[in-house]
């Protein structure tokens, strides 16, 4: 499933009274060299491979409303041109079907009033790295760079969907590497790990309340067996529960640190 991420949006045209056409729009998409909520960095040609595929094949890259791909409705244009500016990922779009498609005509009227404040791409990393730094007091600290990217449409969303927690373990997994080598963690990171902690704890108390509800509930009778039952055979062992890492990356997707879907 490709990842999703989410900028501020920067439309810079929508419509005629901006000198377009009616239903198009310019916006930056992505923007490069600023980390975002979840430590990511996009850098300049990132996408550069990726679009020159796309006009190799011809086909436009879609413009779906909050990445709903299911609906067809939500399909509500196609981006005209692409391009790498010194900014970032500026793409001049067509809504379409503004006339037959109510959520379209509805889309190109949140562009035009700026009421729609982010746009979102649906991406996979063909290629990215873990970039070690220090903050301003000379604690560890880094950031996951985004070298080259898939792209696979764009759109514009109310709140943006971030990226898988398979990336987050990754970036976990550096830092931990980092404190063994006896570097000193950036506040930041240590204030996302304290909220990761305390939702690692709601997460295995639920567990285990549900785990004990089941062992004490009485049978559905209200009666116990007159005689105790014959040794059932042993049971197969349980399947191993999740990895700590995989507890990790839970807990920090439901405490928002990489991001809910919209």
């Amino acid at each position: 499933m490709p990842r999703t991420k989410e900028c501020t949006a920067r439309i810079k045209a929508a419509g005629p009274t901006d000198g377009l056409a009616d239903g198009q729009f310019v916006a930056i998409v992505s923007v490069f060299g600023n980390v975002d909520s979840v430590g990511d960095v996009v850098v300049p040609g990132a996408f550069a491979r990726t679009l020159a595929e796309w006009r190799a094949k011809g086909d436009p890259i879609p413009v779906i409303w909050s990445h709903d791909w299911d609906d067809p409705f939500a399909h509500v244009g196609i981006v005209l041109d692409a391009r790498e500016t010194p900014d970032g990922l500026e793409v001049t779009g067509q809504i379409e079907d503004v006339d037959t498609n109510p959520t379209a005509a509805q889309v190109y009227r949140l562009l035009k009033g700026r009421r729609v404040t982010q746009f979102s791409f649906a991406y996979d990393v063909r290629e990215g790295a873990w970039v070690e730094t220090e903050d301003d007091q000379g604690r560890y600290d880094g950031y996951y760079e985004l070298r080259d990217l898939t792209l696979y449409e764009v759109g514009p969303c109310l709140v943006g969907a971030n990226q898988a927690t398979e990336l987050l373990a990754a970036k976990a997994s550096q830092l931990a590497r980092g404190l063994k080598a006896g570097r000193v963690l950036a506040q930041a990171h240590i204030d996302r790990l304290s909220e990761a902690h305390s939702a690692i704890g709601d997460v295995l108390a639920a567990a285990t309340a549900a785990d004990a509800a089941k062992t004490t509930t009485a049978p559905e009778s209200g009666h116990r067996p007159a005689v105790p039952p014959a040794a059932a055979p042993e049971a197969p062992a349980k399947a191993a529960g999740p990895s700590p890492a995989q507890v990790l990356a839970m807990a920090l997707t439901r405490k928002h640190l990489i991001g809910d879907p919209a």
